[in-house]
């Protein structure tokens, strides 16, 4: 059943704004929570710490100088914190060296203006556990600044948290480890991440997994590759960030292969707003490719896509991934400097194929209601390639509409049921505005006709168990 899009945009907007709030009020106190609307739940969170403890990483030894390791000064902090009932740590001014740190619950780590948190160049500083890694567990390093089921963490302040140049690459050659995210939540709920300013290496910046009520906002990401990596997540706010990243600004993911499916965690109940991207290597929002434990509920809006190698949005996935991908609506965009187009569907081969791939009709992924809206390009060299998609689970509901700008090339789709195309009015173009294989709909008249694409092989079946 395709849902009317204005019903059901309404219920996103009053949804999302509903969301924004959750994890402020998740960080105070339970009595000023269940008396506090919004606004003065805000007012509260500059000293939502009042009635806890307050530890300056100093006070337990910390240096500052750039030079001096303050791991330990810097973790017995959070640490006392924690088990004194919670409360903030200030990092005030000064360059703080430091391998891995674990945040506690009820523990908001505050960076002073003028502090930076310097990651340690040696590996042998953040230990080794269970990571997720493309859409796997795998064994790696844990991030610069991490936290594990936790509950009431935050990160604010308008410092800085800087990795270490001399970490190359994203998993270690030698041996396989995964290297360390600067950021890193895992099975954590109500999290804030607030005003600080991030430069990562060549590893994914900030990675959220199996985590639940998260706000990131007025956060500045810069970094080697992936920004925010969000994965297996549910209510996420993103709001008010600027983006410079090597990789994908934005990446929604939920797994990879059987091990993804047998898990089955979507990511779900995103709301991106009022955020600037530039990226140099990829997407400036990638939904996907790991969607084995689907996708859905995702709303994306009044942002700024200033430069991308590929598409401004990336919806991808492939054969063996199974599980879902829906409810993507995108709404009030302005999109320049991509290689490639502003928008494109990708659901036959994108990504890692998995060792252990969803097998046969299963492992297709469903697609369902993409809804595109008040968009503005720039000189995008396509505006939508829509063509990758399979046959067998045709795109169930897709509609663009108030698009204006300049593009070199229009609109290609191919097995998509239900468009709608409205008011599409775009210059500059070559060739048709609208080129089509096995779409139905509405908005379609005059549209070229395009040959079927090839689709690529079946899944055969390989037994999987969880291990």
């Amino acid at each position: 059943m395709i849902h009317h899009p204005l019903r059901r945009r309404t219920f996103l907007a009053n949804a999302a704004r509903s969301l924004a709030a959750l994890p402020l009020l998740a960080a105070l106190p339970e009595t000023i929570a269940a008396e506090a609307g919004p606004k003065q739940s805000q007012r509260n969170l500059a000293g939502q710490a009042q009635n806890g403890v307050h530890l300056n990483v100093r006070n337990l030894g910390a240096v500052g100088d750039g030079k001096t390791k303050d791991t330990a000064a810097i973790q017995q902090a959070l640490d006392r914190c924690s088990v004194l009932g919670g409360g903030e740590v200030l990092v005030p001014a000064g360059d703080y060296m430091t391998g891995a740190i674990v945040l506690r619950s009820n523990t908001i780590l505050r960076l002073e203006a003028g502090s930076s948190l310097l990651g340690s160049p040696d590996l042998a500083d953040y230990p080794i556990t269970q990571v997720r890694w493309e859409g796997r567990w795998i064994k790696g390093y844990i991030g610069l600044v991490s936290a594990m089921d936790a509950e009431k963490i935050g990160i604010v302040g308008s410092g800085r948290i800087i990795g270490n140049a001399a970490i190359i690459g994203r998993v270690d050659a030698s041996t396989e480890l995964r290297h360390p995210a600067l950021l890193e939540f895992t099975h954590c709920k109500n999290i804030r991440v607030e005003d600080c300013f991030t430069s990562q290496n060549d590893m994914w910046s900030i990675h959220p997994t199996y985590c639940e009520n998260i706000l990131f906002k007025n956060v500045t990401v810069h970094g080697g590759a992936d920004g925010i990596d969000v994965d297996s997540c549910r209510q996420v706010v993103i709001d008010g960030c600027d983006f410079a990243t090597a990789d994908d600004c934005i990446s929604l993911k939920s797994g990879r292969g059987a091990e993804g499916c047998a898990i089955l965690r979507p990511t779900e109940d995103v709301h991106i707003s009022n955020c600037t991207f530039a990226d140099l290597h990829w997407a400036c929002i990638g939904i996907g490719s790991e969607t084995s434990g689907g996708i859905r509920n995702v709303r994306i809006e009044h942002c700024t896509c200033t430069s991308a190698k590929t598409f401004a949005i990336y919806i991808k996935s492939r054969l063996g991934r199974g599980a879902f991908i829906q409810d993507i609506y995108v709404n009030d965009l302005d999109v320049s400097g991509v290689k490639q187009g502003f928008l494109r569907f990708n659901i036959l081969n994108s990504g890692k194929q998995d060792e252990y791939p969803v097998a046969g009709d299963e492992g297709i992924p469903t697609i369902r209601n993409f809804h595109f809206s008040n968009i503005r390009v720039k000189d995008v060299p396509v505006l939508v390639d829509g063509v990758a998609i399979h046959p067998t689970k045709p795109l169930e509901g897709f509609s663009l509409s108030d698009v204006t700008g300049t593009c070199g090339k229009g609109v290609f789709l191919a097995n998509i049921h239900h468009a709608d195309l409205r008011k599409i009015a775009v210059t500059g173009f070559s060739g048709p505005l609208l080129s089509i294989h096995n779409v139905t709909g509405t908005g379609l008249g005059d549209a070229a006709q395009l040959d079927a694409a090839k689709t690529p092989d079946p899944i055969p079946v390989q037994p999987y168990s969880l291990h």
